[in-house]
C-alpha cells in the first residue's frame, strides 16, 4: 500500500453518548445513508474529521496555539449530526488505519453523557436508536464500535478501564 505522505494524518473523532433511563445505560447509534462512501447503511456512532475551519476563525487561546480545537470540532459534529449536546468528554481509545487512497488516519474515540437536546439527523445519517450494550448486538455495527460501546459499558458499571482489552 503506498501511502501519500508518512507525515500526514487525517484526524477524526467519534463520541459514545450515552443516558441512564430507568436504570439501564443506553447508548446512541446512527445508521449511515446508503450513499455514503464509506459503510453505506451501517450503524455507527456520531463524530467526523477535524478540519481547519473548526477552529482558524476563531480566537486562539495563546499567541499561537488553538486549545481544545478537538472537543470544539468534536461536539460541532455531535450538534451537527443528532443535534444534542453532550457533557465532560472523556477520552477512550485511539485507532489508526490507511484508507485505500493511501491516506493515513487517526481516530480519537471519547465517551461522554447526553445532556440535553432532541434527536434531528443531518443528511449523512438515516436512522438512530437509543440500544443498550446487549440491544447493540443487533445492529449491523462497523468495526470496533460494538467493542467500544463495551468498554464505556464496563467503564460505567464501575469496572477498570485497565482491565478492558480490546484484541491485544
Amino acid at each position: 500500500m503506498k501511502i501519500k505522505d508518512k507525515k500526514l494524518h487525517r484526524i477524526a473523532s467519534t463520541a459514545i453518548i450515552y443516558r441512564k433511563t430507568k436504570g439501564e445505560i443506553k447508548y446512541i447509534i446512527t445508521q449511515r445513508s446508503l450513499e455514503e462512501n464509506a459503510f453505506p447503511g451501517m450503524w455507527t456512532v456520531p463524530g467526523g474529521t477535524l478540519e481547519t475551519d473548526d477552529y482558524i476563525n476563531t480566537q486562539k487561546t495563546t499567541k499561537d496555539q488553538w486549545y481544545f480545537g478537538l472537543e470544539k470540532s468534536l461536539r460541532g459534529e455531535i450538534r451537527e449530526e443528532v443535534n444534542l449536546d453532550v457533557g465532560k468528554i472523556k477520552y477512550l481509545l485511539d485507532i489508526v488505519f490507511i484508507r485505500p487512497d493511501g491516506m493515513p488516519v487517526v481516530i480519537l474515540s471519547w465517551y461522554c453523557p447526553y445532556k440535553s437536546g432532541r434527536v434531528k439527523l443531518d443528511e449523512d445519517n438515516i436512522d438512530y436508536a437509543w440500544v443498550t450494550y446487549p440491544e447493540a448486538k443487533k445492529y449491523d455495527l462497523i468495526e470496533g464500535i460494538l467493542e467500544e460501546i463495551a468498554m464505556v459499558d464496563k467503564i460505567l458499571k464501575g469496572k477498570n478501564k485497565d482491565s478492558v482489552q480490546y484484541r491485544c
